[in-house]
């Protein structure tokens, strides 16, 4: 099993920035790919980028340009950096580590409310 804790988020105003950080424990040498999801309410969760273990990273289009993902493999963490951000960013976002084996592991989420 592996467990994702994450910490920021919170309510800010457009245009600021926020930082969101997850770390993995338990049996951590499974993990493939690290990365964010988010779900607004009413909607479908959708990725917003992910990273694999060698460092490359798929990105939602609309937060192209304004996050960034990093990843620390020796430490088991992954952070977004999230800056200019929209009221259409508001959302739960949720850590996600996905296995070798194709296993998705969550954390439990933490609301991003950015007011307009």
């Amino acid at each position: 099993q592996v467990q994702l804790v994450e910490s920021g988020g919170g309510l800010v105003q457009a245009g600021a920035s926020l930082r969101l950080s997850c770390a993995a424990s338990g049996n951590t040498f499974v993990i493939n790919t690290m990365g964010w999801y988010r779900q607004a309410p009413g909607k479908q969760r959708e990725l917003v980028v992910a990273i694999s273990k060698s460092g490359r990273t798929n990105y939602a289009d609309s937060v192209k340009g304004r996050f960034t993902i990093s990843r620390d493999n020796a430490k088991n963490t992954v952070t977004l950096q999230m800056n200019s951000l929209k009221p259409e960013d508001t959302a739960v976002y949720y850590c996600n580590s996905n296995s070798y084996v194709g296993t998705d592991y969550w954390g439990q989420g933490t609301q991003v409310t950015v007011s307009s």
